[in-house]
């Protein structure tokens, strides 16, 4: 790889037009570490990273590539497990700027894409049509078409829909040098035109027709391939380059050069255009019968009677999966099915046009089944129950990721694919592989089609673990060749499993793999080194051998994820955090709103990761601190991603411990500190409220007053309220004369306290009117403007001191109820990690009693304490949108069960993450923009769209002031809308 000078970098940016990242700044820097890796275990530095925005720019690129002598690897949203996209070369990211959907023709079933279009998000459109794109790999809700053409992606369903090879019609490319070229299925004899320079548009074209007919065309070649790679019936088969079918495609007169750029990892072109195939959508009944077995033989065993019963799937999940998902915030409600303690899950997928005859193909197969003593429980689910357990199957790879320690699962193996016949003996043989080598694995995935994505679990940190790991893939290689299987199943060579491929195939069709290459692209421009001529496959490893990261001392306790390097090692860059708003949740907003992958949760944890073990040399290069800022600094510490992450990565717990760290060495910004005194600030200005309103209550003085300290000019600030909350409950608790049945606590939060006192003063009369003593007791403020913006020491005492005011007044019977979710989910979620050893119990006694005022009227319901007849029968329609901290660490049911009390109010919830403003985030100048886009994603519009009738509500202060400056509207508080709904 030749070095390139800064000065030529700069001569190729004054005429890209997209981004491009070389230089020695922060931001460049911290561009190119976060692409230095993918979802496997490599990692090296590349030269630079390049989001081109338009075709032109890719053709810049090539040209800059041909002449400085490096290399473009491709990317979409770098969930690759093999390091196809981890390189020395230029990273060129399409998943920003190429994700358009060009054409759709329903009638004729296809449709064209640009590259960067993500796969569920195309059948989100497709919907209406009642067409979809078929492969469905378990990242669907971010993989990218561009990606599944690189990878042949096939996925859960590929017994029925086939691998992307199956489904690709055509694609326009650019070639090596520059021209443009558009490759579908021809015949051999329109194919021989192009030989004669009739069609072709360039010579390298040219050139290719002519390279691959001379290789397809010689009958020893043909024999050759058709000897060499897996044996027919093993359907999944992705090692070297798909020369098998052409071959097959030649033998019946046509070539399709399609099939070859499908599965080809970016090495042979760029794909700027992709147009596939569609498929009808499934019947009505979609039904998965979830067959649980003592041991993952027996699973197996089912698989193949299962496979007689032609299932549109049958995928296996094992019992490491199933454990990780038990004490999962989010995936722990899935597990409603699990009888027992299985060893392992087949679940087996049928579709009919009513689910009476899904229930029947089931009920023969468990009859069968049952004949053979396999199985002791056979659940059917149908709809929202079954999508909840494939989900589980799907988030596999990030569930065994919270693993403990540093031996862990790996992608090495888990690609694999023999005959379905052969996957039970072949498994066995495996086991007995691991055994002899002392090592544990993970089994699930595929077994309908032959390929489980077994991942052996090696602690690569050291060098026997370094050495261990290439031992495995050899050893393996020659099982699967035993088996004629294939090494690469759907998740390809890479820089993994290329170095097998002369022992899989032999070396004269390794050689013509080699060929291949030299065919497409001589020089070596696009993603060198992957398939053929790789690297050692045990070499560029994220870890370091043999190193040990000095430990941080923190202020957090992580003990429970080791320690905060582990915590930011658990990701696996499966990427769950690139989902687009189309595919809901919370996690990651800032992403959806820039596109941007320097703003996923996977990029924060891999900067961290990077900062704390002083990546790439602990001597020299190491990854700063600054760069570690300018990856955090979209962070809206949202908390999506300790709830949606499957391997619970919380980026926020870090952010802020890190924050901190930072602080102790170079001290705080004065914004932070004020933003941080919030509480102090409102208790003084409480004392003349008028006179803090009438600054901010006037645009021109507003704007004044928030580009003094730092805020957006256009961003208004809540008003004071005449009186505190506290002030106002002395008062009212003098008068009161209620005979109560039940006796609660209610924090006293510093927003209500101070700007919302009228939702706790409502607060208060309809717990009162609902039979309730209501006792505000003496404590602090809740410490959420410390922690957002990184004072844990100052947090941490807030919390010993609440804990200790606190400690002897709430029980079950005398529960903590909190209005705003950011200051009482604190009790459960931040405390805990903040307490001294002699406070932790009293600390988790509070947190398992400290309620969302929601969660207490739900509660209540259930205990029939509370009824409807109380509350109008007025019809009402509300829109609900929760709070990030809501959904991260509750979840709406108990707001939307509270919301339905009143008996015709129907409630409907907003499918919005979040909202945007995140505490401070959205005040601050620099964050404006982005905290208006988050906005505008999905919520801005929903609520826009509701007639003045329809009730806005949101439980969060910062919600309810977002929807207010984004859209005008008033949204209330589930108190305010019950306290008007009471008869």
């Amino acid at each position: 790889m030749n070095r390139v000078s800064l000065f030529q970098f700069n001569t190729l940016r004054s005429a890209f037009e997209g981004e491009l990242y070389y230089d020695d700044s922060t931001l460049h820097q911290a561009q190119r570490h976060l692409y230095a890796t993918d979802a496997s275990v490599y990692q090296e530095l590349p030269l630079a990273v390049a989001l081109p925005r338009t075709v032109e720019d890719i053709r810049r690129l090539i040209d800059f590539a041909n002449k400085q002598k490096v290399t473009l690897i491709p990317r979409a949203a770098g969930t690759s497990l093999a390091g196809q996209v981890v390189g020395k070369g230029i990273v060129v990211d399409i998943s920003k700027y190429f994700g358009q959907i060009l054409e759709i023709n329903a009638e004729e079933k296809w449709v064209r894409v640009q590259p960067g279009v993500i796969r569920d998000d195309l059948n989100k459109h497709l919907a209406p049509y009642g067409l979809l794109f078929g492969p469905e790999t378990s990242t669907a809700n971010r993989a990218m078409i561009g990606g599944m053409v690189g990878n042949n992606s096939c996925g859960l369903h590929s017994i029925t829909w086939g691998t992307t090879r199956d489904h690709l019609l055509e694609v326009k490319v650019l070639l090596s040098d520059g021209s443009e070229a558009t490759f579908h299925n021809l015949s051999t004899g329109d194919f021989v035109k192009k030989l004669a320079d009739k069609g072709a548009n360039s010579k390298r074209e040219q050139a290719i027709y002519a390279g691959m007919w001379g290789m397809l065309s010689n009958p020893v070649d043909q024999e050759l391939i058709k000897k060499q790679f897996p044996k027919p019936t093993v359907t999944r088969r992705n090692s070297g380059y798909a020369l098998d079918a052409l071959v097959k495609g030649f033998e019946n007169q046509n070539i399709n050069l399609c099939h070859l750029i499908a599965g080809s990892e970016g090495t042979l072109c760029f794909v700027t255009e992709i147009k596939i195939g569609l498929v009808d959508v499934p019947p009505a009944a979609v039904g998965v019968l979830c067959v649980h077995t003592t041991t993952l033989a027996e699973a197996l065993h089912v698989n193949r009677v299962a496979m007689k019963h032609q299932p549109k799937a049958s995928e296996l999940v094992d019992k490491y999966i199933m454990d990780f998902t038990k004490d999962h915030h989010e995936y722990s409600k899935n597990r409603f099915f699990l009888e027992g303690d299985p060893a392992a899950l087949l679940m087996v997928e049928f579709w009919g046009d009513t689910e009476e005859e899904v229930k029947q193909k089931a009920v023969s197969l468990i009859a069968d089944l049952q004949q053979e003593q396999l199985g002791y429980a056979h659940p059917l689910l149908f709809g929202a129950d079954a999508t909840k357990a494939w989900d589980i199957r799907k988030a596999g790879l990030g569930l065994i990721r919270n693993l403990p320690g540093d031996t862990q699962p790996v992608n090495l193996i888990e690609d694999c694919a023999v005959a379905v016949e052969d996957l039970p003996d072949y498994i066995a043989d495996v086991e007995q592989l691991l055994t002899r080598h002392g090592l544990h694995a993970s089994y699930y995935a595929h077994a309908g089609a032959g390929e489980l994505h077994v991942e052996p679990m090696i602690n690569l940190k050291t060098s026997e673990g370094k050495q261990q790991f290439r031992q495995v893939l050899a050893d393996t290689a020659v099982l699967v060749k035993k088996y004629n299987g294939a090494l690469s199943g759907e998740h390809g060579d890479g820089r993994l499993r290329g170095e097998f491929i002369p022992f899989m195939m032999g070396e004269e069709v390794y050689e013509m793999f080699r060929q291949v290459k030299r065919i497409w692209d001589p020089n070596g421009v696009f993603n060198a080194n992957k398939i053929v001529d790789t690297p050692p496959m045990n070499e560029s490893l994220r870890y370091l051998p043999d190193y040990a990261a000095p430990a941080p001392k923190t202020t957090f306790d992580f003990s429970k994820d080791e320690s905060i390097l582990r915590l930011a090692e658990k990701c696996s860059g499966s990427g769950d955090c690139r989902k687009s708003q189309l595919s809901g949740g919370t996690m990651c907003p800032s992403f959806m709103a820039t596109r941007s992958e320097k703003d996923t949760t996977r990029a924060r944890a891999n900067m961290l990761r990077q900062f704390y073990t002083a990546w790439p040399s602990p001597k020299e290069d190491a990854t700063s601190a600054d760069m570690v800022k300018e990856t955090l600094d979209l962070c809206l510490s949202c908390k999506g991603c300790k709830a949606e992450c499957p391997s619970t990565v919380d980026v926020g717990k870090m952010k802020a411990e890190f924050t901190q760290q930072q602080y102790d060495k170079h001290g705080a910004p004065a914004r932070a500190k004020l933003i941080a005194n919030f509480t102090k600030q409102m208790k003084l200005a409480s004392l003349a409220p008028w006179a803090y309103n009438a600054v901010f209550g006037n645009p021109a003085l507003r704007r004044v007053a928030n580009r003094t300290v730092g805020f957006h000019p256009d961003r208004t600030m809540p008003a004071l309220a005449s009186t505190t909350l506290r002030n106002w409950y002395k008062q009212h608790r003098k008068n009161s004369e209620s005979s109560p049945s039940g006796k609660v606590y209610l924090f006293c939060d510093e927003f209500t306290d101070y700007n919302d006192v009228e939702i706790g003063q409502k607060t208060v009369l309809l717990l009162e009117k609902l039979g309730y003593e209501v006792i505000i007791p003496q404590h602090s403020e809740s410490g959420r403007t410390y922690l957002s913006k990184g004072f844990v020491k100052e947090a941490q005492q807030i919390a010993i001191q609440n804990v200790e005011l606190l400690k002897e007044l709430i029980t079950a019977d005398t529960p903590l109820i909190g209005i705003e979710p950011s200051a009482i989910l604190t009790f459960r979620d931040e405390y805990l990690d903040l307490m001294p050893e002699h406070l932790v119990e009293d600390a988790r006694r509070i947190a398992e009693h400290s309620l969302l005022f929601e969660e207490f009227i739900a509660r209540e319901i259930e205990g029939k304490r509370i009824k409807k007849d109380a509350f109008t029968t007025e019809k009402r329609l509300i829109k609900l949108h929760g709070h990030c901290h809501q959904k991260a660490l509750s979840s709406l049911v108990p707001a939307k069960k509270a919301l339905s009390l009143p008996a015709n109010y129907d409630v409907q919830l907003i499918p919005s993450g979040c909202c945007g403003m995140a505490g401070s985030f959205g005040y601050e100048a620099e964050h404006y923009d982005v905290s208006m886009k988050i906005g505008e994603l999905v919520l801005f519009p929903t609520v826009r769209q509701q007639p003045e009738e329809v009730i806005i509500a949101a439980p969060g202060t910062s919600c309810r002031h977002q929807i207010k400056d984004g859209t005008g509207r008033k949204a209330l508080h589930p108190v305010e809308i019950l306290w008007e709904a009471l008869r």
